[in-house]
């Protein structure tokens, strides 16, 4: 430790100048990386690592024709919508948005078959296929064939029929796929069997092919979006418009975690800078700092584009969360460097620069170990933008303790002398306050923190992870103000999608779809012509799951093959099919039907049936995971379909598994942070007792903002359910220092009263502007369209404040009351 002492004083004191050049070169080397920085908002992002429900997602879509690739246009006009002015403007709109490059094509009330004709039976669809687009028919029996065709009501138009929407396809490139399963396949092999060097040459291509992808996709879809955004903007006078989609939503979420990081990071910082002037009032403890603070981000931006880490919704706050955290060890040095100007005016600059690193390097050290732990819970998630989130902010801190004690020294070395005065609220310091009231009131601390642990355990109790997707988002927002009208009009908002496979005797083809026909071919065993989803039993079958799916609260708009045949029984004069003309519905389907009633639905070559369900997202009842367990648990207990035949997939399906995962890992993996802390305190301070007096105000204030919103009934979200890690992290860092200072002021006198007015008075007013610094930093959140980072914002910044309240509180009563460093007026040697 000597030798280190002395290298740090030769180097970074010594020559400060040279320092700070080396430091500029690496942050010349960090902007190189600048532009391998980028957002991240696509399902994956937003799913568990190496979750099945991903793959499930994209087999079922590859299977069934399936994909959530489009935008969705609402368009209610403020006419008649059967009209011929508000037709023409839809027909104008439609054309528009077809026009816009990268459109593969467009659906609506306009080009679909109506599907109703008086002369129209199953022997004559393929010629009596009626469109708006290329058949005059009359606008009223347009209205009639939309609203009594069984597929159209609440998908292409409401059941007033005062809105409709279009549907704006966007293609996925034909190597997407390709690529995808190529880098998952690869990546598979690696974790189970390992891989050759040429496998992992190649993986590492694939994987570079795909982001490079990935990345093109984002930038065209963007371009799409705001193109389809100015053409919207010229119909908003002749009707309602608004506009969804997956590819919409993700688009405006890149947005948000890109307003959040660049605006708020800056707002933090300004924030930052009133609060450094407030409460020093002299410039170079605003400037120091702020460098420190900015040469931390500005390399651990180089460094995540380096090894491309993306940033997502879930780690967007990491700029601000790296600023505060800077701060915060700068703030406890600069305190600390002017407490020992105060005691020695006439002491060289670079005598006291020294001393305060010395005195204050091993309390900061632990400060940032605990905090590390803290964050290092999130990488047992599963989840892997938790994951990276835990792994940024990790390597964030260290790298924020290297630079306030490497850059921050560095720069004070080089700044003109500080003036000798008196600190301007020494002796008035509002932490004394909380030292009297401790004093006075010390039984009273007691018994409130015990009333405020039972109050919180019962938030805890009432916590939930079941939230609606829309509420992330203010109500004058695009994306709220579309599921609204989405979910009110048009069915529903988020698909959940069931797939039944089928218990087959054999896996032959459909005799029906092939040559032979067991009407007239003898060679036709009757166990094989039941290879079908189209006999008169199962199609029953079906049509049970549909109507029970349908009869969910929760659910918008159901479609399946019942769907289709209901369709097919209204063309036959309102007679449904029989069990001799089932089996030719594949066959009696014209081919540009089949796309739109059959492929969707029945994959006889796998033998699965999907039941595709949008889910109300703004209904309050909706509660994910136990609709998904009733669902399951109806269609095996009621149905009689076994577990194994059925599969819930869709993106409500991964956001669940997301959140559950989310709650059961930070839950529980909360008492291995404290445990974690523990040991720390026990190595730092070398007391069970110590450690146990420490721990204590760091699990009243984790267990406040978890009460809290229990108690409020906020729903755990995305972003909220990290706060109490992050809290842990940055609470304990109080204790510490505290804990600490205590042991050293105590050794002088031995008395604790007069050890607590001074720890008050000196340690206390670091505390207090660093969660001062905290809180307004996090306030500055409130500010975004991102329901998520409000709450974040909002209750971090409540956690900080229970933090500092029961480190000024708590736990100097505790100390005093326990005594953990000996009876009074007996003096302990210092460490």
């Amino acid at each position: 430790m000597r030798l280190f002492a002395q290298f740090y004083q030769r180097t970074v004191l010594a020559h400060p100048l040279l320092t700070l050049l080396a430091f500029a070169v690496v942050m010349l080397l960090a902007a190189t990386q600048f532009s391998q920085f980028r957002l991240d908002a696509s399902a994956e992002s937003l799913v568990l690592e190496n979750d099945q429900s991903l793959e499930d997602y994209r087999q079922m879509n590859q299977r069934f024709t399936a994909s959530d690739g489009f935008l969705v246009v609402t368009y209610a006009p403020f006419t008649d919508l059967f009209s011929d002015d508000a037709i023409a403007t839809l027909r104008s709109l439609r054309d528009d948005l077809a026009a816009v490059r990268g459109v593969s094509s467009t659906n609506s009330i306009l080009n679909v078959p109506l599907l109703h004709s008086p002369r129209m039976s199953l022997s004559t669809v393929e010629e009596e296929l009626l469109t708006l687009d290329q058949h005059d028919v009359p606008l009223a029996d347009v209205r009639r064939a939309l609203l009594d065709n069984p597929l159209y009501p609440d998908l292409l138009i409401s059941r007033d029929a005062t809105t409709t929407a279009i549907q704006v396809n966007l293609p996925t490139p034909d190597n997407y796929f390709t690529l995808l399963y190529q880098r998952d396949g690869l990546r598979n092999k690696a974790r189970e069997q390992g891989l050759s060097a040429d496998e992992q040459q190649t993986l590492a291509r694939v994987s570079a092919e795909f982001q490079a992808l990935l990345e093109a996709m984002d930038a065209e879809q963007a371009r799409i979006i705001r193109e389809v955004r100015g053409i919207l903007a010229q119909y908003r006078d002749r009707a309602e418009i608004h506009l969804g989609g997956v590819p919409m939503i993700a688009s405006d979420m890149i947005d948000f975690v890109r307003n959040d990081i660049s605006t708020f990071g800056v707002g933090v910082l300004i924030f930052i800078v009133l609060t450094l002037a407030f409460i020093f009032r002299e410039w170079r403890w605003v400037v120091a700092p702020l460098l420190v603070c900015l040469f931390t981000v500005w390399l651990m931006v180089g460094y995540l584009g380096w090894m491309q880490w993306p940033v997502t919704v879930i780690s967007s706050n990491f700029v601000s969360l790296l600023l505060i955290m800077t701060m915060s060890i700068t703030i406890h040095l600069i305190v600390r460097y002017r407490e020992f100007q105060h005691d020695e005016p006439d002491a060289p600059p670079l005598d006291t620069n020294w001393r305060t690193v010395k005195s204050m390097i091993k309390p900061c050290f632990y400060m940032a170990i605990t905090t590390i732990v803290a964050f290092g819970s999130l990488t047992f998630s599963g989840i892997r933008p938790v994951i990276d989130f835990g792994w940024m902010m990790t390597i964030g801190i260290a790298l924020a303790f290297l630079m306030a004690f490497v850059v921050f020294p560095a720069l004070l070395a080089l700044l003109p002398p500080p003036r000798h005065e008196r600190s301007a609220d020494e002796g008035h310091a509002i932490t004394r306050h909380f030292a009297v009231l401790t004093e006075r009131y010390g039984n009273g601390v007691l018994v409130v923190s015990l009333v405020l642990a039972v109050i919180w355990g019962v938030g805890l109790s009432r916590l939930t992870v079941e939230n609606s997707f829309i509420d992330y988002f203010k109500s004058n927002t695009e994306i709220h103000q579309g599921m609204i009208v989405i979910d009110n009009k048009l069915g529903g908002t988020t698909p959940l999608d069931i797939v039944i496979t089928d218990n087959r005797t054999a896996q032959d083809a459909d005799p029906f779809l092939d040559e032979c026909d067991p009407f007239l071919d003898d060679e036709c065993e009757e166990e094989d012509n039941r290879n079908t989803w189209f006999t008169w039993q199962k199609v029953n079958q079906l049509e049970q799951v549909h109507n029970y799916l349908n009869e969910l609260p929760e659910s918008g708009k159901v479609m399946s093959v019942t769907t289709t045949l209901r369709l097919l029984a209204q063309v036959n004069g309102g007679t449904p099919l029989n069990a001799f003309q089932l089996p030719f519905i594949p066959a009696m389907v014209p081919d540009e039907l089949a796309d739109l009633l059959i492929t969707p639905y029945i994959n006889d070559d796998t033998g699965q049936a999907r039941f595709n369900v949008r889910l109300l997202e703004s209904s309050p009842d909706l509660k994910r995971q136990e609709l998904l367990e009733r669902i399951q648990t109806a269609l095996v207990e009621d149905l009689g379909f076994s577990e194994d035949q059925i599969l819930l997939t869709g993106m409500t399906v991964m956001y669940n598994n997301m959140l559950q995962s989310l709650f059961d890992s930070q839950i529980k993996t909360l008492g291995v942070v404290f445990v974690a802390i523990m040991v720390m305190f026990l190595i730092l301070f070398r007391s069970l007792l110590l450690a146990v007096i420490g721990i204590l105000p760091n699990l009243l204030a984790a267990a406040s903002v978890l009460g809290l919103l229990g108690l409020l009934g906020i729903p755990l979200d995305m972003m909220s359910i990290t706060i109490a890690a992050i809290t842990v992290g940055i609470a304990v860092d109080d204790t510490i220092h505290y804990m600490h200072r205590f042991r050293v002021e105590f050794a002088r006198d031995g008395d604790y009263l007069a050890t607590m007015h001074r720890c008050h008075s000196t340690i206390g007013r670091a505390m207090f502007y660093t969660s001062l610094t905290i809180i307004t930093g996090f306030s500055i959140l409130v500010l975004s369209n991102f329901i998520p980072t409000i709450y974040f914002g909002l209750f971090t910044g409540f956690a900080m404040l229970m933090a500092l309240l029961g480190a000024l509180t708590l736990l100097p009563r505790l100390i005093i009351l326990l005594k953990p460093f000996g009876p009074d007026n007996v003096p302990q040697p210092t460490t």
